[in-house]
């Protein structure tokens, strides 16, 4: 089974950088709202989706899915 996690990817234009979040909040961690061009509140207000990204001069936000192998690292096969 594989899970299924969000990503927030973050492009931004001017220097053409590609950077990926685990959430929208965790993106202000590391940039300032004036860097984005958006507030956090107004980013969360917006309604982020696969199909809706968020995009002005400075740059563009999109919503996805991880794809990725269910675990199962370190867990011991019971003996029969």
């Amino acid at each position: 089974m594989e899970k299924e996690r969000t990503v927030i990817h973050l492009q931004l234009l001017e220097t053409d950088e590609h950077h990926y979040f685990g959430s929208m909040a965790n993106i202000f961690e590391y940039y300032t709202s004036e860097q984005l061009g958006i507030e956090y509140s107004s980013l969360r207000n917006y309604g982020l989706s696969n199909e809706h990204p968020y995009k002005n001069k400075k740059c563009i936000i999109r919503k996805g899915l991880l794809l990725s192998k269910s675990g199962g690292r370190g867990i011991r096969k019971q003996s029969e």
